[in-house]
């Protein structure tokens, strides 16, 4: 992904927002480039949802200040800003047919008839709609009623286009085919996108950055390879893909790496030193179950971490296969292989003696 980023052009500064008692949004500060395709991405209840909606001026914030394109907005109703929002339940109209539900904000806006003609046959061409146009939404599958959605949404030319889990209503694997239209009609107009999802693949797909939220906080901002590869704390190594964790303490410092006893691991956990930590410091060392090695024979590369178990179970996704191993403390890992070749034979079986290896790039500190 290029980290090469367009001007700032939404500009969020200390917003909180308070229901009662309850703070739904902490003293956020984000910004937001022009022509990005920018995901917040948290659990139920994390505040996604309610920025979002400050955004679009539905919520005015406790405190704080909004800017877009330059322009404190704060204060301006939803209706005069320069943004539109497509909703998780896509609110098309069932009684108007696909071409009038998408001309529907521009005839409010009194716009003429033969300009709203143009704009509709672009947009409907745009979301490749046009054998669609004359039918009423229950006609529609739900991908066709996500793209009318969107037409809608788009046929204003909002600056922002914000979209509140978008793709939810729709199955697996028509999920990940509108994902890349998504990104593919975002590219070609250039409008800045902001996504809220709970979908963490989506958001890794879609995405040129990612907000990790929780509790109302914005815990780490950035491009999904460095979300996933340096995750800044647990939560966000937790959140993000699946992780092994191993809690320990710094045993010795050298130039470049420190060590961990852990006893889970039993024994030292080798680690590059990247938060300048000291003897006695207290760490978690995370490894994704993608970069652990799994093998019969001990490794051979004596600077790998080598830890022994037992296959507790497996599972073959086709390309993957998964294994859990209880090590010889007890604890479960998961580790997963790629199947680069066709075989209908496991390389390893349950309850086989094994070994679990990493090297210690691959692993994670978390001091936090």
């Amino acid at each position: 992904m290029n980290s090469t980023r367009n001007p700032c052009f939404i500009r969020i500064r200390g917003v909180s927002k308070l229901f009662g008692d309850f703070v739904a949004v902490d003293n956020v500060d984000l910004d937001i480039a022009q022509g990005e395709l920018f995901s917040i991405l948290g659990g139920s209840g994390c505040g996604k949802t309610t920025l979002l909606r400050i955004l679009a001026g539905f919520e005015k914030p406790t405190t704080g200040r909004v800017e877009i394109d330059g322009v404190d907005v704060t204060d301006i109703p939803a209706y005069d800003r320069p943004v539109n929002m497509m909703f998780q339940s896509y609110a098309i109209f069932p009684h108007m047919s696909v071409e009038k539900n998408i001309a529907y904000g521009l005839r409010k806006d009194k716009v003429a008839r033969a300009e709203i003609a143009k704009w509709v046959d672009e947009v409907i061409e745009l979301v490749q709609l046009g054998d669609f146009r004359k039918r009423n939404p229950e006609q529609l599958s739900g991908g066709q009623r996500q793209r009318v959605a969107l037409a809608r949404a788009l046929i204003k030319r909002p600056k922002v286009l914000l979209l509140d889990e978008p793709l939810a209503a729709l199955d697996k694997k028509l999920r990940e085919h509108t994902q890349f239209e998504l990104m593919n009609i975002q590219h070609e107009l250039g409008i800045t996108f902001v996504v809220v999802t709970h979908d963490q693949e989506e958001a890794m797909t879609l995405s040129t950055r990612i907000a990790v939220m929780d509790k109302g906080r914005l815990l780490q901002v950035g491009e999904p390879k460095e979300i996933y590869e340096y995750p800044e704390t647990r939560f966000v190594a937790d959140f993000i893909g699946t992780i092994n964790t191993f809690d320990g303490q710094v045993s010795a410092v050298d130039e470049q790496h420190i060590h961990v006893d852990c006893e889970t691991a039993g024994g030292d956990l080798l680690a590059f030193n990247e938060h300048e930590l000291k003897p006695g410091d207290k760490v978690c060392i995370a490894v994704r179950p993608e970069k652990i090695f799994i093998s019969r024979e001990p490794p051979e590369n004596n600077e790998d971490i080598r830890v022994k178990g037992t296959v507790d179970d497996l599972g073959y996704l086709g390309n993957l296969s998964l294994y859990r191993v209880r090590l010889e403390s007890g604890k479960v890992i998961l580790v997963s292989q790629q199947n680069r070749q066709r075989s209908a034979k496991r390389s390893i079986e349950w309850e086989e003696q094994i070994w679990v290896s990493w090297r210690p790039r691959s692993s994670i500190v978390l001091v936090n």
